[in-house]
């Protein structure tokens, strides 16, 4: 076909387009599969030939011992297992931990340690650690994602199948994955990424499947492969936030497949449209977001015990775990207290001594030359403050005890060391000139100007304020100004503390501060006799809505150099891999690398892809139409279907702030295959098997497979699994000299260990 292609476009009798255009009839909506007007019956697709199920059969044995082959060495931990078999054991212990990515997967490698007696007592600390010193069941957990990594072999045979593609260009692109290196190292060991790559793939599955199924809308099967589309759309967000690649993907296809309907020579009306729109709205929105849901609703639920990720997490989220220390510390906040109040942003405490703003800044300003008050990273006496009610509440309450500070109280800061009230006024802070110069000033002058309002982060009118756990803004009566710190030091005459002042922007999340210590209180003999204290309430959704909101962050912000990091524009080209974990004395390591001739014929492929499209551009607009009908569209269709997938989970990381890895690469890579595949059908493969739609109508026509398209496969196969052997060492973390590490550093990134004497 690719010969033919290039013949055509140098022959002078080549077939022209019809140019005119009266009386011409309205031209019939294009489809994947081809149209014939003259044939008006319905034809189903030739059913899948034994060959295909042999083929996918020998395949998938095939790779099922390439994959589990020495699954059990090394035994010692490897790479990122150090934390994906942590948080397994967390669950096991159902000990609360933070991590960027969601739970799906992690929740799968538990649930093995589970069934295989894993009771999580191993925190897998360190890479190279032996797991047989700690009987951790390693083996039965990395056959989770070997397993996985088999069942995506099956769906990248079934997916080009079921796009139609001829037996040899099926065997083609599942083999070049099974003899991946990358895809073999990375989805053998406990880590996330076989579970991503293997959703996604059977995400593509269930939407190829679905769109077979087009010209029966609203079957029974219809809607389960439309289903089946969203819940595995779902499944692979759940495992890591990278999925968002892939609803992308879906997305935009969808949206072409609507806008296609749309058109009136459809003949839909536009109350079966707006069927056909909420089906897709249902299954491919509603359903992945309640799926997505689910995983951390059974997420929070397990995790019910306080630990190593409470500190990730708001004071009011940490009060609903069990144990939580904070909890603990917690003590309810009366009128009359002395407390230190400690600003979130920054971890300073409120502070004041008896030294006064000067007369006159350096920028000619001048001050109120009130007493400083000021921030400091350390507590002291200076930071103790009492907090009292305003002229017209008493100190107690009816029964004498002692009043309650509450959400929404207007409340007095009285400086315990000076005796002076906190008060704000229309005075420029020092470095701020928008902002209040805060101070304080003697008890019984300016009454309404040392009045605060106190308004809790959880603006619920029956909260109390409680040390620790409740965060609240000072909001100023008089002028509306917040309490606010930053992390700016003072000259010499402020003692290098940090500027405290009258934030005008009283809504800023920056405002906040909490209550830490009340002085003559000890928490831990007050609580003693609550260990079983009443744990706090928090919403599903607010739970889960702050947890994204920290997951995203913390993802962005992981920034810090590694000596294995490299940038997206390397990664088809392998120009830096990942070391993973070595052995000193046999010299054995596992190295993340893919197959430098897999991927570098992927990138042919791409190439050749936008080669052939660009040159069918040209011709069309010179009405010379070089490839048929049906082989355009199963190009357009199926392979440029496939080559959007790549794009998608390739450009956006361009765009990352954060450290990334030759890993991230791995699901383009995998679909890399699938557009490969496609581009040996157009090169080498004469016509398409048409139609593959159920209830497609239109010519049928075969594709002619003859021994040059097996030869070409084959060879493509060989040279793909010479490299894969030679490459194995590095795969499988064999031993080997040093000639062999020397002999195996086949780029100048690679950064093997032990290449020298």
């Amino acid at each position: 076909m690719y010969m033919n292609f290039f013949l055509y476009m140098s022959n002078s009798t080549l077939r022209q387009r019809r140019v005119e255009t009266s009386g011409e009839a309205p031209e019939k909506p294009s489809n994947v599969d081809y149209y014939d007007d003259s044939k008006k019956h319905a034809i189903v697709p030739a059913s899948s030939s034994s060959s295909h199920t042999i083929a996918c059969g020998i395949l998938t044995l095939l790779g099922t011992i390439v994959t589990f082959y020495k699954i059990w060495n090394p035994a010692e931990v490897v790479f990122d297992e150090v934390h994906f078999g942590k948080f397994a054991g967390y669950y096991l212990r159902r000990t609360y931990y933070f991590d960027v990515h969601p739970p799906l997967a992690k929740l799968m490698i538990a649930g093995a340690g589970w069934i295989l007696g894993f009771d999580g007592h191993y925190d897998f600390a360190n890479i190279g650690d032996r797991y047989l010193d700690h009987q951790v069941p390693y083996i039965g957990l990395r056959a989770l994602p070997a397993s996985i990594n088999v069942a995506s072999i099956w769906l990248m045979y079934e997916i080009m199948k079921e796009s139609g593609y001829s037996v040899p260009v099926c065997v083609l692109s599942t083999a070049l994955y099974i003899f991946d290196n990358a895809m073999v190292t990375q989805n053998r060991l406990i880590l996330l990424d076989a579970a991503l790559v293997g959703f996604m793939l059977a995400t593509i599955y269930c939407y190829v499947r679905f769109r077979k199924l087009r010209h029966v809308p609203f079957s029974t099967s219809w809607w389960g492969w439309l289903l089946g589309t969203g819940v595995f759309m779902a499944f692979t967000v759940s495992v890591k936030m990278v999925g968002l690649f892939l609803v992308g993907l879906i997305g935009i296809s969808v949206v072409y497949d609507l806008w296609m309907l749309l058109d009136i020579k459809r003949g839909l009306s536009m109350g079966q449209f707006a069927k056909h729109f909420y089906a897709r709205a249902f299954s491919l929105m509603f359903v992945p977001a309640v799926v997505y849901l689910f995983w951390f609703y059974v997420h929070f639920a397990i995790l019910n015990q306080s630990g190593p990720g409470d500190s990730f997490m708001s004071t009011r989220f940490q009060d609903t775990l069990k144990n939580s220390p904070l909890k603990m510390a917690a003590l309810e906040v009366h009128y009359g207290d002395e407390i230190t109040i400690r600003h979130k942003d920054t971890n300073a405490y409120l502070h004041s001594h008896d030294l006064h703003y000067p007369l006159r800044y350096e920028d000619g300003r001048v001050s109120s030359k009130g007493q400083q008050v000021t921030a400091v990273m350390e507590p002291n006496e200076n930071c103790y403050w009492r907090i009292k009610p305003t002229n017209d509440t008493t100190y107690t309450v009816e029964d004498g005890e002692p009043r309650l500070v509450k959400n929404g109280d207007i409340i007095q800061l009285e400086h315990v060391v000076t005796g002076t009230n906190l008060l704000t006024h229309d005075v420029a802070s020092p470095y701020m000139p928008t902002n209040e110069e805060i101070t304080t000033v003697p008890l019984d002058v300016r009454y309404d100007e040392t009045l605060f309002k106190i308004i809790f982060e959880e603006d619920n009118d029956d909260t109390i304020l409680e040390t620790h756990m409740t965060s609240f803004r000072l909001i100023h009566e008089d002028t509306k100004v917040a309490v606010w710190a930053h992390n700016q030091k003072l000259p010499e005459w402020g003692l290098e503390h940090l500027e405290v002042n009258g934030n005008k922007n009283a809504i800023d999340k920056t405002n906040y501060w909490s209550a830490q210590e009340i002085k003559g209180k000890d928490p831990a003999e007050i609580n003693a006799h609550k260990a079983n204290k009443e744990l706090g309430h928090m919403p599903f959704i607010k739970k889960f809505i702050e947890l994204q909101t920290k997951m995203i962050a913390h993802n962005a912000g992981l920034t810090k150099p590694h000596p294995y990091q490299s940038t997206p524009i390397t990664w088809p080209f392998m120009v830096r891999g990942v070391s993973y974990w070595s052995h000193e004395e046999s010299r054995s390591q596992i190295y993340l690398t893919g197959n430098l001739f897999g991927w570098y014929l992927s990138v042919g492929g791409l190439a050749v892809f936008a080669g052939v499209l660009l040159a069918d551009v040209l011709a069309r607009r010179r009405g010379i139409e070089p490839i048929e009908q049906p082989v355009r569209h199963r190009l357009v269709q199926s392979a440029g279907f496939f080559v959007v997938g790549w794009a998608l989970h390739y450009f956006p990381f361009f765009l990352m702030g954060r450290s990334l890895f030759l890993h991230h690469y791995l699901p383009a890579a995998a679909i890399n295959y699938l557009v490969l595949g496609a581009m040996y059908q157009f090169m080498f493969v004469d016509g398409i098997d048409c139609p593959v739609s159920v209830g497609g109508r239109g010519r049928v026509t075969k594709a002619e497979v003859n021994w040059k398209v097996w030869t070409a496969v084959i060879v493509t196969i060989l040279l793909q699994v010479a490299m894969f052997v030679y490459l194995a060492p590095l795969t499988y973390g064999l031993p080997m000299t040093l000639e062999q590490v020397q002999g195996h550093q086949l780029l100048s990134g690679w950064k093997l260990q032990y290449g020298k004497l």
